[in-house]
């Protein structure tokens, strides 16, 4: 039997793979970006339901196949319920797992991209910040976390737009995407990591393109 490999991560991505299985995708700690089935997680009363769920948040116990995991049990520690009933949440996490997607790699470690992804996506939850802002954030610290984002922002700058650059570099990820800005400096501050984003991702995200058509349509 092989030995049972202990994960956590989250699921970034799921599909029905027969009438009882499901086919997941999970952002780990320990392993980076991998598949894995559920067999049986898609039957009523099965304990790995739980574990199907987008965004599910815990810890998982992987068999390892030729060419994917099988998931054996999960506790499920986090599953963001407040996504189900808000639609412009759940947009926002979508692109916000995709973007961690097209980073993570299989069998590379990366438990900063992991917490990351955990509590931008709470910051959804909380009404007192501005969710475009938190999406920007996001992007830079993202960009930070993986090597790539610059000390200072691409335009010389010591406004709060700036102050805001170096505070998201300079705060750990779980108060990175505490504060606000005034609406002048969160235009500068969407075009300078904008502009950073656009010069080093090369790729259109799917989710994206829904996320700005649901925020077109509110307006």
């Amino acid at each position: 039997m092989n030995d049972v490999i202990r994960v956590t991560g989250m699921v970034i991505s799921a599909m029905p793979m027969s009438e009882n299985d499901r086919r997941v995708e999970l952002l780990t700690a320990e392993l980076g970006k991998i598949s894995a089935f559920l067999r049986g997680g898609r039957k009523i009363g099965s304990p790995l339901l739980a574990a199907g769920r987008l965004f599910a948040f815990g810890e998982f116990e992987l068999f390892q196949g030729r060419s994917a995991y099988t998931v054996r049990s999960a506790d499920i520690r986090e599953f963001f319920a407040f996504l189900a009933s808000d639609p412009e949440a759940f947009c926002y996490a979508s692109y916000f797992a995709e973007l961690a997607a097209y980073y993570s790699r299989e069998n590379v470690e990366d438990l900063p991209l992991v917490r990351l992804l955990f509590y931008a996506i709470r910051s959804l939850h909380n009404t007192r910040l501005d969710r475009a802002l938190v999406r920007y954030a996001y992007e830079l610290k993202l960009m930070q976390t993986e090597g790539e984002a610059l000390p200072e922002p691409p335009f010389a700058s010591d406004s709060s737009a700036g102050r805001a650059w170096q505070y998201v570099l300079d705060t750990d990820a779980d108060k990175c995407f505490q504060f606000l800005l005034e609406p002048q400096p969160f235009r500068d501050f969407s075009q300078y990591v904008a502009t950073l984003r656009n010069g080093l991702i090369d790729g259109r995200f799917k989710s994206l393109a829904v996320l700005e058509d649901y925020l077109s349509m509110q307006q």
